[in-house]
């Protein structure tokens, strides 16, 4: 546990808390990433456009994304 740094953080009672800080490594990919490499064929990346579309603008959300009021 001592690579990872603690943060003293008051909670919401007020009391002081040790939280878990930052946990990754800083930087940039040092090249980009293709997504059309990734995908074998036309069928693959009609797929997962549409998928990514359905995502951002679809009504059905899943999870922690799932909202009461639209935005």
């Amino acid at each position: 546990m001592s690579e990872y740094k603690l943060e003293e953080k008051t909670s919401f009672d007020g009391k002081k808390v040790k939280v878990l800080g930052a946990t990754f490594e800083e930087g940039k990919p040092e090249t980009p990433i293709n997504w059309r490499q990734k995908l074998r064929g036309r069928e693959e990346m009609l797929a997962y456009l549409k998928t990514g579309e359905r995502y951002w603008f679809g009504e059905e959300w899943y999870g922690s994304e799932k909202r009461k009021t639209k935005a």
